[in-house]
């Protein structure tokens, strides 16, 4: 499959986006600096492991806290400004990044790793816009995320979590909760949107080990989920 890469501004940002063929469904990543350089290799391992033409646009994230976190949380940050910033940057994808794009009436699927993974899965409680949610190792241990999902459904139809193995056998003790606030939030979704709706993939190693195919494999899974429903 013949992947497409072009840069896009939109807004104050320049957003790169990928595409192969003509788009049935559109992948949207929140993605820090580092990622970025990683974007090529994991839109490659998607392109391999789908026949379904997409399109993934990365949208830029520059103050990695700020703008992605929902909620203060103090093992984030002990900026008082953060916490605020979620909300201008869901308004940013839905008010500008997707009307930008000549891509309209497709399946759109919003993922994201880590800090990126918890925006992904707070937005999605937010807007109905997204079919589905690609979130890798989420940190869903920052803040009251039960509070949160018990009070917010989720309005995706798909989710896929995914967490390293060694993720939760850390001495951070906040940080420590995310194995078994991932297991509570995928019983809840099994619960909300039925068993084959939703996933919860143990990866291998830490937090650190391998973003880039960790996002492939969560976005290839949501390909596959919503597939039968795309127009081909």
């Amino acid at each position: 499959m013949t992947i497409d890469k072009q840069n896009y501004t939109i807004g104050d940002r320049e957003c790169t986006v990928y595409s192969s063929g003509i788009p049935r469904l559109l992948l949207v990543q929140v993605v820090s600096e580092r990622q970025g350089e990683d974007m090529d290799k994991e839109v490659e391992q998607i392109a391999a492991a789908t026949n379904i033409p997409f399109a993934l646009v990365a949208v830029p994230i520059v103050d990695w806290e700020l703008e992605l976190m929902p909620w203060a949380e103090q093992v984030v940050s002990r900026r008082p400004e953060v916490g605020s910033g979620a909300v201008v940057t869901l308004r940013y994808i839905t008010d500008h990044v997707l009307p930008a794009l000549p891509l309209h009436d497709i399946p759109t699927v919003l993922g994201g790793y880590s800090l990126g993974g918890l925006f992904a899965m707070w937005a999605a409680c937010q807007t109905a816009v997204f079919k589905a949610v690609a979130a890798a190792s989420p940190s869903l241990w920052a803040g009251d995320w039960p509070q949160y999902s018990d009070s917010h459904p989720m309005l995706a139809k798909q989710v896929y979590l995914s967490l390293g193995d060694r993720e939760e056998y850390t001495r951070n003790k906040t940080m420590a909760r995310s194995g078994d606030r991932l297991r509570a939030e995928h019983a809840r979704l099994q619960a909300q949107l039925g068993a084959n709706r939703t996933t919860l993939v143990w990866e291998q190693g830490g937090h650190f080990n391998n973003p880039a195919g960790r996002m492939a494999r969560a976005f290839s899974w949501t390909i596959e989920q919503l597939k039968d429903g795309i127009a081909q």
